[in-house]
């Protein structure tokens, strides 16, 4: 883990079959696909299935959050292995929406966050399952207005944070730019 860094963190919104909310982070999160957008994550077995994958796997839905400086702090608190009784919005002081396309909250405080719907789930890592990856096509993205410049997000304004390895985390304010190669 300690050298694949910086992870994107999915911030995974979902909710169980009996309505109670759940709010969980993913460091093994990506986007593999542009169109249809699909998304993954990979909630991994502690001592127990992660109440996300229950959650995902009774409703089919979920959402992503993008974590930013702003709830860097929020992120962490729902960090924990909480008992599925809890609601880790509320736990963190946050604020579950409900968009347009799926049942799962959303974290109102979050500059940007995708509504997803459940595709494949695919079991890795030895007997019983270490993981399972959850592919999951986004239905619609909420965006901030003033982060989006033309086309394109201004990801300098985003200021997304990433994650390393233990404690540690990343912000994306160090940048740098290069040409890319002309291929004739």
């Amino acid at each position: 883990m300690g050298l694949v860094v910086p992870r994107p963190i999915g911030w995974v919104g979902t909710v169980d079959a009996g309505g109670r909310n759940n709010l969980a982070p993913f460091s093994f999160f990506n986007a593999v696909a542009s169109s249809p957008p699909v998304v993954i994550f990979a909630p991994g077995m502690a001592s127990r299935i992660k109440d996300t994958l229950v959650n995902v796997r009774e409703t089919g839905e979920f959402t992503l959050n993008v974590v930013t400086e702003e709830v860097a702090e929020a992120m962490n608190i729902t960090a924990g292995d909480h008992p599925a009784e809890v609601d880790e919005f509320e736990l963190a002081g946050l604020t579950p929406v409900i968009g347009d396309a799926v049942a799962a909250p959303m974290v109102a405080e979050a500059k940007a966050n995708m509504e997803c719907i459940v595709t494949d789930i695919v079991e890795v890592g030895g007997q019983p399952p270490a993981s399972s990856v959850v592919f999951g096509e986004v239905l619609r993205i909420h965006v901030e207005e003033a982060l989006v410049d033309g086309s394109r997000i201004d990801f300098e304004a985003l200021r997304a944070v990433g994650r390393l390895a233990g404690g540690g985390y990343s912000r994306t304010r160090d940048l740098f730019w290069m040409d890319r190669p002309i291929v004739d």
